[in-house]
């Protein structure tokens, strides 16, 4: 029986794909198998040994201690793309938020006093040239990120008779496949926000992406552009757009991050960290990581880990146990863990391993019991991080 700590609202959707034959879910729960969260800050919280995983229905870690469960072996799960839809539909709300100045037009039209309808009516077409917006059609959409959200921004903006730029260093085969043809490729950020009429982020924050849009790259954008960040609050100098809105050299600042700095300012549109606050994204998010987690506890296969490489293989027939290990990505650690198999006269069946950055993974299929002492051994190699048998 595995077990499963939960931590925030998970959607029962995902919640339900744990049998409860084979699990025992719970927010509170003594020596978890795994830990499945939203955005509850597991900083600073110590997790028991017994954790073998952490999953997070969501697609940023920035609330997990990524880089300390690294080193202890344990995969940190997330959900890519599961939440793409709902944040996309999100963005193209913002676009039409800022080009047609809804907002301020909602704030005009309920703050008339109910009475008379025709001195209603009168000031409806007075006041309504005070909001005169812009179409979107025609114009250009810059797309920072062509991950899976950037991919159905980018799509989507093109049916809505849209020209789209995008750049992405780092863009998938996958997501390659998704996106239309007719999405010309920036020659870098540069160049993109120079050309664009709304720019919309979507990257995730590291070290590479922090000020994104710095104050020189906000120097470069035409005084009529809209950015929209539906990422993260840091990718962005917020002093910079303040600026840029006070001197008249931006449109709007589109952002679903609320800070003290943005609160009041004009021409910025805040809104609640709405991007992927619908039931369907939550219950996706939910099952992709529920799938997930239940996988490696099952069958020690790794998807969608921030940290880990994706090791997936289906079990041997032949196949009586399966080894799982991690360990750090330095040379002579397969050797080692064959040797001390070979030297318990085991027969493997099949054999997996990968690496990513300084990490990596190995599974084993063997044909014979592996016993306790034989684990616990491979587990003392140095550099092995965890070593667990599954059957």
């Amino acid at each position: 029986m595995f077990k499963i700590l939960t931590y925030n609202n998970i959607s029962p959707v995902g919640l339900n794909r744990f049998a409860r034959d084979k699990y025992e879910v719970a927010s509170e729960i003594r020596h978890p198998d795994a830990i499945m969260l939203r955005s509850f800050k597991l900083h600073g919280i110590a997790i028991p040994d017994s954790v073998k995983c952490v999953g997070r229905a969501g697609a940023g870690v920035n609330n997990i201690p990524v880089a300390e469960y690294s080193q202890r072996g344990i995969p940190v799960f997330n959900a890519p793309g599961a939440n793409a839809n709902a944040v996309k539909e999100l963005a193209i709300a913002g676009m039409l938020l800022a080009s047609r100045n809804i907002c301020e037009a909602w704030d005009f039209a309920n703050k008339l006093e109910p009475g008379d309808d025709d001195a209603i009516n009168q000031k409806v077409e007075k006041g309504k040239n005070n909001f005169a917006g812009i179409e979107l059609a025609g114009k250009t959409l810059g797309v920072i990120g062509l991950g899976a959200i950037g991919v159905k921004v980018a799509n989507a903006a093109l049916a809505l008779g849209m020209k789209v730029i995008g750049f992405d260093p780092s863009m998938t085969v996958d997501s390659a496949w998704q996106l239309s043809s007719t999405v010309e490729k920036a020659l870098g950020v540069d160049d993109l926000v120079g050309r664009s009429d709304f720019i919309s982020l979507h990257v995730p924050l590291n070290d590479h992406t922090r000020n994104l849009i710095n104050p020189s790259r906000i120097d470069l954008l035409k005084s009529t552009a809209v950015l929209l960040n539906f990422s993260r609050s840091g990718i962005v100098d917020e002093e910079g757009i303040l600026a840029a809105l006070k001197a008249g050299k931006l449109r709007n600042y589109v952002c679903d991050f609320p800070t003290s700095a943005l609160l009041g300012s004009k021409g910025v549109i805040l809104l609640p960290h709405l991007g992927a606050s619908t039931e369907e994204a939550e219950d996706n998010c939910a099952v992709m990581v529920a799938d997930q987690i239940r996988d490696f506890l099952e069958n020690g296969n790794i998807r969608n880990a921030v940290n880990f490489p994706e090791v997936v293989s289906p079990r041997a027939d032949e196949a009586v146990c399966r080894l799982c290990v991690t360990n750090a990505n330095v040379p002579n650690m397969v050797s080692q863990i064959s040797s001390a198999l070979g030297e318990a006269n085991l027969n493997i069946v099949d054999l997996l391993n990968k690496s990513r950055g300084e990490y990596a993974y190995t599974l084993v299929d063997l044909g014979d019991r592996l016993s306790q002492e034989t684990l616990e051994r491979i587990g003392s190699i140095q550099g092995v991080l965890s070593a667990r048998l599954i059957g």
